[in-house]
């Protein structure tokens, strides 16, 4: 299980998360909502050691992430798919897959896999990332990231600016990892998208937490969301 307890975070002087506490199960989905400026992209790159914690804690079962050098967190199992992608755009799309493979050091199978999950990548292996389109390089970025076999999945704004094809296409696979026993962190603006998948929905609100509601309940009535993001 990964678990934040009240972890603060500052970029500088700038103090960003406040005392911010959840956790998300294996095979659970937990979707972080807020506006703008709320905090969620920089509880990810908390998570993953990318800016340190001024008190709190982060752990993955018994390990305390926030310990670890931020190139160690990844081995532990959780794969990132940040906001933008973050692609090695000069590489292919074989060589962008192999790092997430030697991160690890995962098995040929697992490559096998994931290309089984996103064939168009199959028939892109020798092609440059910059020259895919940006359903492709969402694919890509997202197929880099469970060839480490991940424990925890983190994925920043995921469907931001694709089609709807593209966007099932992920969420078939976000879905997917759930029923294999991942546990998905998901940072999403459309409630649509974030009702169709998630189990729990974790609100903050000046970096802290706001509320946290089942899935159910919001889909039972969607205008608990708009209420708690006010909008």
């Amino acid at each position: 299980m990964l678990e934040l307890r009240n972890i603060d975070v500052a970029y500088g002087r700038a103090q960003i998360l406040r005392n911010l506490s959840f956790a998300v199960k294996p095979g659970e989905i937990v979707c972080l909502l807020g506006r703008n400026g709320a905090g969620k992209t920089t509880t990810m790159k908390a998570i993953m050691g990318q800016l340190p914690l001024l008190d709190g804690q982060i752990t993955l079962d018994d390990v305390v992430l926030n310990t670890l050098p931020a190139h160690e967190v990844p081995r532990q199992g959780i794969g990132y798919i940040p906001q933008g992608r973050r692609l090695f755009s000069e590489l292919t799309v074989a060589q962008n897959l192999e790092i997430g493979m030697l991160t690890r050091k995962s098995p040929p199978e697992v490559l096998e896999r994931v290309l089984t999950l996103f064939p168009r990548l199959r028939e892109r292996m020798h092609q440059r990332a910059e020259t895919l389109s940006g359903g492709e390089q969402q694919m890509l970025a997202t197929a880099r990231a469970l060839c480490l076999r991940p424990r925890v999945l983190l994925l920043d704004e995921p469907t931001e600016g694709l089609q709807p094809s593209m966007v099932e296409a992920i969420r078939q696979v976000v879905v997917q990892m759930r029923a294999e026993g991942v546990a998905v962190l998901l940072v999403e603006q459309k409630v649509d998208a974030v009702l169709s998948v998630a189990d729990r929905v974790v609100f903050i609100e000046n970096g802290a937490n706001l509320k946290t509601l089942d899935a159910e309940e919001l889909r039972a009535d969607p205008q608990v969301l708009r209420r708690a993001l006010g909008v």
